[in-house]
């Protein structure tokens, strides 16, 4: 190829500050300024934003909404395996108290009964510790609510004479109630 064959070599950068003859095309006099769009077509937008605004204000709610529903729900779960555990536990604390009170006076000193008194000791401060209380009876007017009355016998109308099994609340909630003897209202019998 010889020199008079090949194109000659331009530095764009210098021919790009030289004036042309060709007109330069129109640059906005701001950047990122457009053109005013008509009163309708503004209108329309407007409109659109607004729906999209209320969109977003409903599902920002329902998303509050099933935040508060997921935590209510996992707070009862977290409720029902707690009141699960403690009708279990019961009748465990209910035997070990039995057991402790009839101890027969012989055996009182062993060692072995002594552990047996701690575990009792370790389990009510554990049902305790739970939340779980006991609920009054003896002595007590009768409450449907928290007694079940088992029998009648002869005294105070009304009133709880005995309790045959002991009932339970965790916070406000039964959940065992008291199985009770109640008063019928004939004096008792002396004999």
């Amino acid at each position: 190829m010889s020199d008079s064959e090949r194109e000659p070599t331009v530095d764009n950068r210098a021919a790009s500050r030289m004036p042309s003859g060709e007109p330069e095309p129109e640059a906005p006099a701001v950047a990122g300024e457009t053109p005013e769009p008509e009163a309708d077509e503004l209108a329309k937008l407007r409109e659109q934003a607004e729906t999209y605004h209320k969109n977003w204000q409903r599902s920002a709610a329902d998303f509050i909404n099933y935040k508060k529903r997921i935590e209510h729900e996992r707070s009862e779960q977290a409720r029902f395996a707690t009141v699960s555990t403690v009708i279990n536990l019961l009748p465990i604390y209910d035997d070990l108290d039995r057991a402790v009170t009839n101890v027969d006076a012989h055996l009182a000193g062993l060692q072995w009964v002594q552990g047996v008194v701690n575990i009792q000791r370790k389990f009510a401060s554990l049902v305790e510790a739970m939340g779980v209380t006991e609920i009054s009876a003896a002595g007590e007017a009768f409450d449907p609510a928290l007694h079940e009355a088992i029998a009648k016998q002869p005294g105070a109308e009304g009133k709880v004479l005995h309790v045959v099994q002991r009932g339970y609340k965790l916070g406000e909630r039964v959940v065992r109630p008291a199985m009770v003897i109640v008063g019928e209202g004939e004096a008792a019998s002396e004999t």
